[in-house]
């Protein structure tokens, strides 16, 4: 098994604040996370809770920003946060736009060339899931997973397609729809080309609307109702609609005056934390 190279450490809250890299086997590429482990970690294995970033951001971007580690510290629950794209792969083109390539890996598996050969960012977050299971002290019976914007939308459809791995999912001002809104059309057309059937195992709210009840504890969404991106982007109300058709229990937050970014993720990472935290001991959204 692979292992982790220790890039940087930091005390944070009595614990510590890490960045490592390793080889991935899924990207062919090496890739860096960050990890907070809380002091509980030196004594006992701790639930986690994997954060997916979104468009532009790296591994560092939700460790810096949004406030977390305070909360994560008091409740004993690991914070993992892996990059959002591979970086290096040499992709023709790869850089030239900030909503599709480097810092934009959509949580997919590529299928077309050249993107097929390294974009394979959802294999990528679930071999993570496995080296951090096997190399830190987390307990792999509770695991949850969350995310904003491109990484709400990936969180939503790895826990999804994933619910014997995740515990629990939310996520903050998630793209719900992307196969129906330009963000997610570019890069499922770009990674795994124009036959829109292939996209639907992307789409969280097509796949709830095949599932029933696939988190009966319940599922949280903050959306701004100042973002704006929330109309032609996110479309918060699609997978309300089909949580409904699913009989999924979903508590979507609707904050007026809140716009996209790090401000309104710091405004209400308490309550996700706590949200996960709770899962974990089993208790419901309710």
């Amino acid at each position: 098994m692979e292992s982790f190279q220790l890039l940087s450490e930091h005390a944070c809250f009595g614990g510590v604040q890490r960045c490592y890299s390793h080889h991935s086997s899924t990207t062919g590429l090496p890739m860096r996370f960050s990890v907070f482990l809380p002091a509980q970690a030196s004594a006992t294995r701790l639930p986690a809770l994997f954060y997916l970033a979104g468009l532009t951001c790296t591994e560092e971007t939700f460790m810096v920003k949004a406030g977390a580690q305070r909360v994560a510290a008091e409740l004993g629950m690991i914070l993992v946060a892996p990059d959002t794209s591979p970086r290096g792969a040499g992709g023709d083109g790869e850089s030239n736009d900030w909503d599709f390539g480097v810092g934009a890996g959509f949580y997919v598996d590529a299928t077309n060339p050249p993107w097929s050969a390294s974009y394979n960012m959802y294999s990528y977050v679930l071999e993570l899931y496995q080296l951090v299971s096997a190399q830190l002290p987390v307990n792999p019976a509770h695991i949850g997973i969350f995310g904003h914007s491109m990484g709400g939308h990936g969180a939503l459809v790895l826990a999804l397609r994933n619910p014997d791995l995740f515990r629990s999912v939310s996520a903050f001002a998630p793209i719900c729809a992307p196969s129906r809104c330009p963000w997610g059309r570019k890069a499922f057309a770009g990674y795994l080309g124009s036959d829109e059937r292939n996209w639907q195992q992307y789409d969280a709210s097509a796949l709830m609307a095949s599932r029933h009840i696939p988190f009966p504890g319940g599922i949280l969404i903050d959306q701004g109702l100042a973002d704006k991106f929330l109309d032609d982007q996110l479309l918060p109300e699609a997978f309300e609609q089909a949580c409904g058709a699913a009989h999924q229990p979903l508590r979507l937050r609707r904050h007026p005056g809140y716009d996209h970014g790090y401000f309104f993720i710091s405004t209400f990472i308490e309550d996700h934390i706590r949200f996960h935290a709770a899962q974990a001991v089993g208790n419901s959204i309710n």
